[in-house]
C-alpha cells in the first residue's frame, strides 16, 4: 500500500473488518482522517496506517 494512496470506505471496511457505519463514525469523530472528492469520501493510506499503529501502541 503506497503512502499517497487514497482508499475508499469499502476498502477501509475490508482492511479493518468493520462495518460501514463504524468507518463513518471514525471519520466523524476525527479518529480517522479523510478527504471529500466530489461526493466521495477517501481515506489516505497513511491515515489508516497511523490509526492502526496508534491502537497497537495503546494495546501494549
Amino acid at each position: 500500500m503506497a503512502d499517497d494512496e487514497l482508499l475508499t470506505v469499502p476498502e477501509v471496511m475490508a482492511r479493518l473488518k468493520v462495518s460501514r457505519s463504524t468507518v463513518y463514525d471514525l471519520i466523524r469523530t476525527r479518529r480517522l482522517a479523510s478527504i471529500t472528492i466530489g461526493r466521495s469520501r477517501r481515506i489516505p493510506a497513511h491515515a489508516l496506517t497511523a490509526y492502526i499503529h496508534h491502537h497497537l501502541e495503546e494495546a501494549s
